[in-house]
């Protein structure tokens, strides 16, 4: 279980940590190109576009050609599209190369999961979401440091080179370490479907992100998202009268997973924006340069990895409903707190403050994480893991929209001046706001929900 862990775990800490190092790369590759920084943001959108196109089909895929095969070819494509982004002389074949970076990262994603589910029984589930949780937690922090040394010290290709020798091991690791898959009846491929679902998915995060990143004019953005929304409901009815759909939302009808899928979607978009936010504010607001706010933020990483060795006891004495209830709560009290940040405090406050919300943070998205598969069939299993990778990164895209909203409908008619302190201390303020019901739903659950995985078996009443 553990070496299967590590493996997925390593290659989605490379996916993660490439989504953010390359946003502290944008001006140096833009004067490489001799085009505006605000240009170079389709490097990013282009990556988020295929990404997202390509997750719904991520389950059929595995089952299809086997889960192991697929994980293993999506590093492959991952690794030599990161070969190919590094030696890239124009803008064109940089954005081609980045596309099929994305066309990568959707199957490693989910694919990785279903992997592990696939080989770790119920009662070792939450150890080894555990290692997943650190990867999600741990690149957006890194992203930024790292890619600013490496910009600073050599140049933005060594950004891409950095994931050739992680990959490498991956592909060896896949090989050797883990075993074929049973192999699993796919159904007709649902081509509708992935159409229907490719354009929402791909509509809504370019369309959302772009209000983050200022990729696009606004009324462009909002038109794309509209596409995408439009896009999203009609598969939703396509869905409805399909035997066998590409993302099953029939999967909502089980309460584990629905609240996982839901209350979890509230709390991302929290945590989402945090890492849009905080940097700015500690650049922005005060003052620092963008060496000592990395390595701030950074604090807030270092408590994911505080919650393996914790997760699981705490999960066995108050169970799935209590911890998700009572973190999520506190969880949102942490990025609250952050609201209240000013320059004068001491560091040791802000130190202790980041690092007790990165522990909340971990031990919330593991519980998410675990839960969500507590009573998915084996069989329906690839798709599960489908709708919520799509539904995850969904999600993730709106908590820097609403960052970014919060801050763009603050400081209207002000200028081009900055954003206040004030101005993020309301934004941080809305998204912990946003957070609070993801508490509220985790009561729905029954004392009895996971109890296979955590240990935990509530009193009789």
């Amino acid at each position: 279980m553990r070496t299967t862990a590590l493996i997925v775990a390593s290659a989605l800490f490379m996916q993660n940590l490439d989504s953010t190092v390359v946003t502290t790369a944008l001006p140096a590759m833009a004067r490489a190109f001799d085009v505006s920084a605000v240009t170079m943001n389709i490097v990013v959108t282009s990556y988020l576009v295929s990404l997202a196109a390509f997750i719904p089909a991520s389950g059929w895929v595995a089952d299809r050609f086997g889960a192991r095969n697929v994980f293993r070819a999506a590093i492959l494509v991952f690794t030599l599209a990161s070969v190919l982004c590094g030696i890239s002389d124009s803008l064109g074949t940089l954005i081609a190369a980045r596309v099929l970076q994305g066309i990568g990262g959707a199957m490693m994603v989910p694919v990785g999961r279903l992997l592990l589910l696939r080989r770790v029984g119920k009662a070792d589930l939450v150890a080894a979401m555990s290692w997943l949780t650190m990867p999600a937690l741990l690149g957006p922090v890194l992203g930024p440091p790292v890619g600013g040394f490496l910009v600073t010290a050599l140049s933005w290709h060594w950004i891409f080179d950095v994931n050739i020798p992680i990959g490498l091991i991956g592909i060896v690791a896949v090989t050797v370490f883990i075993r074929e898959d049973e192999p699993v009846e796919a159904a007709r491929f649902d081509i509708r479907g992935q159409v229907l679902a490719g354009i929402g998915m791909a509509g809504l995060i370019m369309g959302l992100s772009s209000f983050g990143r200022g990729a696009l004019p606004p009324a462009e953005a909002i038109a794309l998202a509209a596409v995408g929304a439009v896009a999203a409901l009609a598969y939703a009815l396509h869905a409805r009268h399909h035997a066998t759909p590409l993302l099953d939302l029939s999967l909502l009808r089980i309460p584990t997973f629905a609240t996982s899928v839901i209350a979890g979607s509230m709390f991302r978009i929290g945590v989402g924006a945090l890492p849009f936010l905080l940097p700015l504010m500690l650049q922005l607001g005060f003052g620092l340069s963008p060496l000592r706010s990395g390595l701030i933020t950074f604090v807030s990483a270092a408590g994911a990895l505080t919650v393996k060795p914790i997760a699981r006891p705490l999960l066995q004495t108050f169970g799935f409903r209590t911890v998700l209830s009572v973190n999520a709560a506190l969880s949102a009290a942490a990025v609250a707190l952050t609201a209240a940040f000013r320059p004068a405090w001491p560091m040791i406050v802000i130190y202790g403050v980041l690092l007790a919300g990165g522990v909340f943070r971990s031990l919330q998205f593991t519980a998410y994480n675990t839960i969500a598969y507590a009573d998915i069939p084996p069989l329906r299993m690839s798709r599960a893991t489908s709708l919520y990778s799509t539904l995850q990164q969904l999600s993730l895209t709106l908590g820097v929209t609403l960052g970014a909203a919060v801050l763009a409908v603050v400081g209207a008619g002000r200028g081009p001046r900055h954003p206040s302190l004030a101005d993020f201390s309301l934004a941080f303020l809305v998204v912990a706001a946003v957070m609070v019901p993801a508490a509220w739903l985790a009561l729905r659950l029954p004392q009895t929900a996971g109890e296979e995985m955590s240990g935990h078996h509530a009193a009789p009443r």
